[in-house]
């Protein structure tokens, strides 16, 4: 028997004087290796994605994390505060594909920069940098430090709601890795993880019966080693199969 299809849109990389369409390559092996999925990767630009195509296609759909970000024209009038790292191709096609996929019920995992990306193609708004906002922790990437040690877990989050009772657990660990976060949350999407300081760490919605999850952390890291990451990576898988979360 085939596997379910999950879809994943890819970034904007440029090589020399190329550009590529480019994934992490850890997220299609946590799909693959965890939720038992096929990966499948989706180029961005203009005419290169069909999103009602790409809803035929798809059984489930993750939105992975990315060194871009969300532009800020998206939630607000502010300038971007790092012009250099956004993605305006990614953009055009992730916030649209995430109101469709929520529209038709496709299950969706999404994850940092995907994460982000749901709370804004909902309503919501974002800290464009987190570690300046008064009270707040910096949960950016140490890059001196060896990739184990960056994306070890470092803080504890708080659950609540339907995540809490997946995971069997108040409070778990995670690898929070980013600059952005949730500012207004959308008002369709519940808060179900928080930080030491009341950051939104994980969002769930809008509809009960489908697997709709958010978070800020990075699950795909090393997924079979960390049990918060196969329970969330198999669900998911489920949730591909047509299974109820």
């Amino acid at each position: 028997m085939s596997r379910p299809v999950v879809i994943m849109p890819c970034c904007t990389k440029s090589l020399g004087d190329y550009t590529f369409d480019a994934v992490g390559r850890q997220y299609a092996t946590a799909v693959a290796d965890v939720a038992d999925c096929q990966p499948l990767l989706v180029p961005v630009g203009p005419g290169l994605a069909d999103i009602a195509s790409l809803l035929e296609v798809a059984d489930a759909i993750l939105f992975p994390g990315s060194p871009s970000n969300v532009e800020p024209s998206h939630y607000s009038d502010e300038p971007p505060v790092k012009p250099e790292a956004l993605d305006s191709f990614r953009d055009a096609l992730t916030l649209p594909l995430i109101r469709a996929s929520v529209e038709r019920k496709k299950p969706l995992f999404a994850i940092c920069r995907g994460f982000q990306e749901l709370n804004v193609a909902l309503g919501g708004s974002l800290h464009q940098a987190v570690h300046d906002v008064t009270g707040q922790s910096d949960h950016r990437e140490r890059p001196n430090r060896p990739l184990d040690e960056r994306y070890c877990p470092v803080h504890p989050v708080a659950l609540r709601g339907k995540l809490r009772d997946w995971l069997g657990s108040d409070e778990i660990m995670v690898n929070s890795l980013h600059g952005q976060g949730i500012k207004r949350l959308a008002p369709d999407l519940q808060a179900e993880a928080f930080a030491e300081n009341q950051l939104i760490e994980a969002v769930r919605g809008p509809d009960d019966e489908v697997f709709c999850l958010g978070v800020q952390w990075h699950p795909e890291w090393a997924p079979k080693s960390n049990e918060v990451s196969v329970a969330l990576f198999r669900r998911f898988g489920a949730a591909a199969r047509g299974m109820t979360p």
